[in-house]
């Protein structure tokens, strides 16, 4: 049961999951799509069984992601990499059916070894054009002078010879956006692309797709991809990540001490920013915990911050209607994706374990984590 584990630690709630994997599973129906689970957001594959029930397989970024969605997955595994490493490539290649180049030039150099290896081929392309909020750069691949796809530009120079063993167009430009900004970059591609895609079998939409929000434009996703499957008759496919467990995540965290500074209550916690939740400082962005509000907003406001000898290492400030006490549990919300994939041991900080909240109500421990993990990883 929840109370027999130690804090700190996350949980993901099954039925909130399956709640998630319905709609997208909705989606694939009504639209035709192939939805595959971006595995860079979400890689805790003691449910890929369960996950592999609604969705069509994976995506990865490197070599273990690809592994690890072809041996605990199955279904289809894609695979797209900025630069593919040689040395590495020969093991991408018994670890994927599809893989995604981003340049021509490694299109170029690793033609010959992946169409002889049966692959099916394709190219991310960049339509130079972003729907992203200022402030967002480190999340925009459509940024100017972005490292990630291939504009038309240099697509153009592709000659008849280039283009044989290419089936599809791959594009990712959004992060957490609703389908009116998939609109709006889909013009983008068709002007600078559509000319490509009669003569291809696939066209991938990427991921950032807030699929499973409250507020998503759900009618309008599913009506692009018909009109694109449509027009070109070629399969779409979409890659969320974060849609796919988005608010079924929790960390649940202990008060260990108070500290007064200058008019300021910090309350330590046996949690961190710096470790257990990276994107609170690279985003930035407030996670927010149950029972909680704005600094100000209720009686009591606190500095939530962890035991890292980290200076900025601080959640935020929040404020809640009693005074919190040494030992109190808070417990922080959309835990699931993310924060377990960036989690790191600076410091020396354990990890937290990782849990399953069952249908049942029954919390079912998956992993702990110890002194071995942190000291075989350095050495």
């Amino acid at each position: 049961m929840k109370q027999q584990l130690h804090t700190p630690y996350y949980y993901v709630d099954e039925a909130l999951l399956i709640k998630n994997l319905e709609l997208l599973k909705s989606v694939k129906a009504r639209s035709g799509a192939k939805i595959l689970l971006a595995q860079k957001a979400f890689s805790m594959f003691s449910l890929y069984p369960l996950i592999s029930q609604y969705l069509d397989g994976t995506t990865a970024s490197s070599l273990h992601e690809v592994r690890l969605g072809f041996e605990e997955f199955g279904g289809e595994t894609h695979i797209f990499s900025p630069a593919y490493i040689d040395r590495e490539f020969d093991e991408v290649l018994t670890n994927c059916q599809h893989m995604v180049f981003n340049t021509p030039a490694q299109w170029k150099k690793f033609k010959t070894r992946a169409l002889a290896a049966g692959k099916d081929c394709g190219l991310r392309v960049n339509p130079e054009f972003s729907t992203q909020e200022e402030g967002h750069a480190i999340y925009d691949p459509a940024a100017p002078g972005s490292r990630l796809g291939t504009t038309a530009a240099n697509l153009s120079a592709l000659t008849e010879e280039d283009w044989q063993g290419l089936s599809g167009l791959h594009f990712h430009t959004l992060c957490e956006q609703n389908s009116d900004d998939l609109v709006k970059t889909l013009v983008a591609i068709e002007e600078k692309f559509g000319d490509y895609l009669p003569q291809l079998k696939w066209l991938n939409f990427g991921g950032g797709h807030h699929i499973t929000r409250s507020d998503y434009d759900i009618e309008t996703l599913i009506s692009e991809v018909r009109r694109i499957q449509d027009k070109y008759d070629v399969q779409v496919y979409l890659e969320p990540g974060e849609a796919v467990v988005l608010n079924t995540g929790f960390l649940d965290a202990t008060v260990v001490d108070f500290v007064e500074n200058n008019g300021i209550m910090n309350a330590i916690l046996d949690t961190s920013a710096a470790t257990h939740m990276p994107d609170v400082i690279e985003m930035p962005y407030r996670p927010f915990i149950i029972g909680s509000a704005e600094a100000g907003e209720k009686a009591y406001t606190y500095r939530l911050g962890g035991p890292s000898c980290l200076a900025g290492d601080i959640i935020g400030d929040y404020s809640f209607d009693k005074p919190l006490e040494i030992g109190d549990v808070l417990t922080f919300t959309d835990m699931a994706h993310y924060s377990m994939v960036k989690n790191n041991t600076f410091n020396g900080i354990a990890l937290p374990s990782i849990a399953i909240k069952r249908a049942s109500g029954e919390l079912e421990l998956v992993k702990s984590f110890g002194y071995e993990d942190f000291r075989n990883r350095l050495s």
